[in-house]
């Protein structure tokens, strides 16, 4: 069993109560995740918007910062903010990114601020044709806004990834592409959504390289 399996199991299944009191050591695998899931195709993308999953960037934690300064404290470095007595709203640091391994030095501004952007690791579009549609609205907002489906990330390569799942992108950084699907299944697992036949034989193919 992978290092990312152990932790991204055990993330998601606290999430959704699967690991019955006292018994840590029945955690299932990502790949035991995946075989939960239901498989079939997308749904239309009739209805799809944006809207649907409520305003961008909501503070649904009620921290007085919204979700995208919340993602960016928690994964940049060496982090300013705009004012000492502001807490919120990060006006540079320095990303790892995720995705290829590059540092990018992130300063908020019009120009600057997409360098640094902030994935739906389950891009929202995916979502919504693979189950989503059927939510609450409350649900969706819940979904958008969860830390377990953010990243910040290289901006050039989540424009590249746009809404496509682990059959049409993954990140060019191989090493951390188990972690990647790992996410999306743990996210998928907690909102009930589906995959799709390429998805799921992407995501086991990924996972037979995890060490």
């Amino acid at each position: 069993m992978s290092r990312w399996e152990i932790r991204i199991a055990l993330v998601i299944s606290l999430a959704v109560s699967v690991i019955p009191q006292g018994a840590v050591g029945a955690a299932p695998t990502t790949s035991d995740l995946v075989a939960s899931l239901v498989v079939k195709g997308r749904a239309p993308k009739t209805g799809y918007t944006r809207a649907q999953f409520g305003p961008a960037w909501s503070d649904v934690d009620r921290n007085g910062c919204d979700t995208r300064n919340d993602i960016l404290k928690r994964d940049l470095k060496a982090i300013a903010y705009k004012s000492a007595g502001d807490s919120c709203v990060i006006l540079s640091g320095l990303l790892i990114d995720p995705y290829s391994g590059e540092s990018i030095n992130f300063l908020r501004g019009v120009a600057t601020s997409s360098e640094v952007q902030i994935d739906h690791v389950v891009a929202l579009s995916n979502a919504w044709q693979t189950g989503a549609f059927k939510l609450s609205a409350d649900t969706r907002k819940a979904f958008a806004n969860d830390p377990l489906n953010l990243l910040a990330v290289k901006g050039s390569l989540n424009s590249q990834k746009s809404d496509g799942d682990a059959a049409t992108w993954l990140p060019p950084r191989k090493s951390y592409r188990c972690a990647y699907v790992s996410r999306q299944v743990a996210v998928k697992v907690k909102y009930g959504l589906w995959i799709t036949a390429p998805e799921k034989a992407a995501i086991l193919g990924v996972l037979k390289s995890c060490l």
